[in-house]
């Protein structure tokens, strides 16, 4: 009797004291990568796949210290997507991590004044899916038209911000969310103007004017060469023009500026048929509340600060922009 006394005592801690090597190496760290590593889990991925996964990434030690974990924590639904390991962690922390769905995610900054152009170049830079694809998604108006039923396309309406995107993230999801960052923006506007012309005129200002203080000064030139039906002259609707005919070559040709395209402003009068960029917040201000001025015509300072010199007639404008070549010889 005392020696079956003695052996069970021998199991119980043989027991205890495999569970207690166990549950150290569940808690140990462990990094078995140099680089960090990306994992991307879909949809259906077994417990066993994703730990021959982990595993072979060196982000955990054991695979099936992995599958015990998970067996000890039985109400944690592992979640799909992206991770991010960058630093050594429990086989319970890396468990955990994926039970609260901590993805990773690509930051996809869009500057204001950026075009659906150069939207889709930043989504190639990341690849989360083609650029081509994001293109397509925003050449549809759909999602904007019951707020601008003349939009030719989402242009304009990807509001410029920092967005969080995935393996997961699509073309037309992204593209929802960035005009639903639109509508909230606009809407606290609180504003009855039309949103058409707007985020038209919005969208040149933006283009012409980095310097927040001369936001309203453009969006005066503007406006003013608007009422009395003078073509606004604006380069930058050119370069669209060019951009939406692949023949953009860097910078304006003089056939760029007799192009036939409704978006050269040096050919037809009045806006273009949309905005040209997104904007922001400053410029979509400015042109709902442009200053009050008599001014025609701006060129830009030589002395790289982003100003403008703002002229009210065609001889002030002229010598300011023979200032403008004489300081850039000076330079």
């Amino acid at each position: 009797m005392k020696i079956l006394i003695r052996l069970l005592l021998v199991f119980l801690i043989l027991v205890i004291a495999g569970g207690g090597y166990f549950w150290y190496l569940l808690k140990q760290p462990y990094q078995g990568f140099r680089d960090a590593k990306i994992l991307d889990f879909p949809h259906g991925t077994s417990t066993s796949d994703m730990a021959q996964l982990l595993q072979s990434a060196g982000v955990i030690r054991s695979a099936r210290l992995f599958q015990l974990s998970r067996y000890l924590s039985p109400s944690a639904a592992l979640q799909a997507g992206e991770y991010k390991f960058d630093k050594p962690a429990s086989t319970i922390d890396v468990l955990r991590k994926i039970a609260r769905g901590d993805t990773f995610y690509y930051e996809l900054v869009v500057p204001e004044g950026s075009n659906l152009f150069d939207i889709a170049a930043s989504i190639g830079a990341l690849k989360i899916f083609p650029a081509e694809k994001f293109l397509a998604a925003a050449r549809n108006p759909k999602l904007i038209q019951d707020l601008d039923p003349q939009a030719p396309t989402l242009e304009g309406y990807l509001f410029p911000d920092t967005y969080r995107v995935n393996r997961q993230t699509t073309a037309e999801s992204l593209c929802r969310t960035m005009t639903h960052r639109f509508r909230e923006m606009w809407r606290k506007l609180n504003t009855q103007a039309d949103v058409h012309q707007t985020v038209t005129l919005a969208s040149m200002v933006e283009r012409e004017a980095h310097n927040p203080e001369d936001q309203p000064l453009v969006a005066s030139v503007f406006r003013n060469r608007l009422n009395i039906g003078m073509k606004l002259d604006c380069d930058p609707t050119t370069m669209y023009a060019a951009l939406l005919n692949g023949t953009y070559r860097g910078k304006i040709y003089r056939s760029d500026l007799q192009s036939e395209s409704p978006f050269n402003t040096y050919v037809h009068v009045g806006l273009p048929p949309g905005p040209i960029a997104n904007p922001g917040l400053g410029a979509i201000k400015a042109a709902l509340n442009p200053a009050t001025t008599d001014y025609l015509y701006f060129v830009a300072k030589a002395d790289g600060s982003g100003g403008h010199n703002f002229s009210s007639s065609i001889a002030q404008h002229s010598a300011a922009v023979s200032d403008y070549h004489r300081n850039l010889q000076k330079q």
